[in-house]
């Protein structure tokens, strides 16, 4: 998924500040490619295409050609059947993973995962970088970030230039939708936010969707009030993630679903407001240190909610996204506008 492919590209920062020398891959599914291009810490980007791994054969020769880069060390963050696979053909002296006693025997370290924070960072980041501590790199607080060209910014100016947006007054894009039913806020509940963010002052809106998505997105649309519909531009949205990334870039939030989106902004160092789904843990994906800047959102902020909870809202997310009132929210979304502004 492209919000893990972003947040394992920090580790690559910490090896090159270790091992200037070392040259590094990454091996990635190819459509993730636009969250780490021009990203300088990488030395070479290896693609696993659909034709890769919807082929037995195909991914057979993928694993001869890894075995060819003579690899010293391998670091897997993904720690799934595919992944085992390519550690093996690898054929690297030291392979680092997460720990599983099914797959223990493949790697030389087994790294346990954290169930808390240690160092007020998401358990994201956390996880990720503990696995460099075999490669004696300790815990530094890196943030995952993402590499516009100065073209790709002047061209999504003038983009939404045309559409009469003016970037010197609010823009603020909102995740209306999260990559399934199970991560999306209710679309009338998040309508009655966006009116909400329509009372600031000349604020502009516009709503990041895939093209999948848009008959939903356009229910968002006619649930929000009349007067909030004049302030939200429908049709202006990226075609591609690289644009996506560019008009976000402009953006004075993002406000929506957790999910890539909310990465990727965080990674442009655009403020964000986050809500995560009751059947998620909000520590995996937000930390403490991200506070000054940032903000996240879950049921279990404003009811009691336990483990328990977590197992019966991911069996019926529905249900627990309906106790998720916008009256929870608001204040905090209004603070939130607020200091941004």
């Amino acid at each position: 998924m492209i919000g893990d492919v972003l947040a394992t590209s920090i580790l690559f920062k910490s090896l090159r500040n270790k091992y200037p020398q070392a040259e590094l891959h990454y091996i990635i599914n190819s459509h993730t490619f636009p969250v780490i291009e021009n990203n300088p810490f990488i030395d070479k980007i290896i693609f696993i295409t659909p034709e890769i791994d919807n082929s037995k054969w195909g991914f057979y020769q993928f694993l001869r050609s890894i075995r060819k880069e003579k690899y010293e060390i391998v670091i897997d963050v993904y720690s799934k059947f595919s992944s085992n696979l390519i550690t093996l053909f690898s054929n690297a002296k030291n392979k680092i993973s997460y720990h599983k006693k099914y797959t223990s025997f493949i790697y030389n370290n087994n790294i346990k995962r954290l169930k808390h924070s240690e160092n007020n960072a998401s358990l994201a980041i956390e996880n990720r970088l503990k696995l460099l501590k075999p490669l004696q790199i300790e815990f530094s607080n890196i943030s995952p970030k993402i590499y516009l060209t100065n073209k790709e910014i002047q061209d999504s100016q003038e983009f939404l230039e045309s559409y009469n947006i003016e970037l010197d007054k609010p823009l603020y894009m909102i995740s209306v939708l999260g990559s399934n039913e199970n991560k999306t806020y209710p679309l009338e509940y998040i309508a009655t936010l966006i009116d909400e963010i329509a009372k600031v002052e000349d604020s502009q809106i516009i709503f990041n969707y895939l093209p999948k998505q848009q008959l939903d997105a356009k229910k968002v649309y006619d649930f929000c009030k009349s007067k909030t519909q004049k302030h939200i531009l429908f049709k202006v949205f990226g075609k591609d993630l690289r644009t996506f990334l560019a008009i976000t870039h402009h953006c004075t939030a993002l406000i929506g679903n957790e999910g890539g989106a909310i990465n990727m902004a965080k990674a442009l160092q655009i403020p964000t407001f986050t809500i995560f789904s009751p059947y998620l843990n909000k520590q995996n994906w937000f930390g403490e240190s991200e506070a000054k800047k940032h903000v996240a959102v879950h049921l279990s902020d404003f009811i009691n909610y336990n483990e328990k909870d977590i197992s019966k809202a991911n069996e019926n997310p529905t249900a627990f996204y309906l106790k998720f009132k916008p009256e929870f929210i608001i204040p905090q979304l209004n603070l939130f506008l607020t200091n941004e502004l």
